[in-house]
């Protein structure tokens, strides 16, 4: 199961990232020097089935791709990875030595025992 979250979404159609991993998403877009935000979306992978993948993007397909905005950061999902992700909470976490990007999803069923892939 996923660690306790610190976080929580009222609007279940949303995809929300909070204002933690929007800081960090725009600082590294900075960096970068390019892009115009973050694509999100699923894969087939892993033990469990699913895994979250995360990228930047330069440049949108209306005609296919759904975006929303989300802390002032433009989020770009895939039709096929919409249906799962409806009401996904995303975060930046440090703990110890580690750090990264962290997933909420109100749709998971299952995790796998390292935490890369989940099951809906």
């Amino acid at each position: 199961m996923p660690s306790k979250l610190r976080w929580q979404t009222t609007d279940q159609n949303m995809i929300t990232l909070t204002e933690v991993a929007a800081n960090k998403v725009k600082r590294s877009i900075e960096r970068r020097g390019h892009g115009t935000g973050i694509r999100l979306g699923v894969k087939t992978t892993g033990c469990s089935g699913l895994a979250y993948v995360l990228e930047f993007v330069d440049s949108v397909n209306f005609s296919e791709d759904t975006e929303i905005t989300s802390n002032g950061v433009t989020v770009v999902i895939d039709p096929k990875s919409l249906v799962y992700m409806q009401g996904l909470v995303v975060d930046y976490v440090r703990n110890g030595l580690n750090e990264g990007f962290e997933f909420s999803n109100p749709n998971e069923r299952d995790r796998c025992g390292c935490g890369e892939s989940f099951r809906i």
